[in-house]
């Protein structure tokens, strides 16, 4: 069976409960789908200044497990138009799997959440991507195979290079039932894709 890993950092919660959505597509396409947070890099006395909620109870992902899997989708918040200090360091441990190879040819995805349009939903994607190159890793797209990509009639986060959600100015805005649908079909796009290349 296709082994996916779901790798997430969220602060207010708005990525957990999209990853949520990747995981039930996944499993829908016939993987097994796990899903990991990364290492909290912010002190306890900061999250509270900042309003954060407690985490869910997501296991932290350990760097050596990567080679467990045959796909991760990258569930990423936007921080100023890039990817946060808590992904970059979760990814700038990975230098051994660069060294040694491991990680090339395995499927890799992103879903997103920015705070408004024009907060950075395709430049966060784009900062994500040179690592997927520099690890030999497959960048796997949803493109439009899902018509509500093209849907205009309300606001939405998704895009051509993933799922995604706007969290709003002050993070009050939930994923919507379009965006936690669009999430549920790139798992399950996802999954067809990385069946096929851990197939090869």
């Amino acid at each position: 069976m296709t082994k996916i890993a779901i790798i997430y950092y969220s602060m207010y919660g708005h990525m957990a409960t999209m990853c949520e959505s990747i995981k039930k597509g996944a499993e829908a396409g016939g993987a097994q789908c796990d899903i990991f947070q990364v290492t909290e890099t912010l002190s306890e006395e900061i999250l509270g200044k900042m309003g954060a909620p407690p985490k869910k109870d997501y296991p932290i992902m350990d760097v050596a497990k990567m080679t467990d899997y045959d796909g991760f989708i990258f569930g990423v918040p936007g921080r100023f138009g890039t990817m946060p200090a808590q992904i970059k360091t979760f990814m700038d441990a990975c230098g051994g799997h660069w060294q040694s190879g491991a990680l090339v040819g395995k499927s890799a995805g992103i879903c997103v959440s920015v705070g408004t349009q024009g907060g950075g939903m395709e430049t966060v994607n784009l900062s994500v991507i040179p690592f997927f190159a520099h690890q030999g890793m497959v960048f796997v797209p949803i493109g439009y195979t899902n018509p509500k990509v093209f849907s205009y009639e309300e606001t939405h986060g998704a895009s051509p290079y993933g799922s995604g959600t706007f969290a709003g100015p002050d993070g009050s805005r939930q994923p919507s039932d379009l965006e936690k649908d669009v999430a549920e079909h790139h798992g399950k796009h996802f999954a067809s894709i990385t069946a096929k290349l851990a197939a090869k």
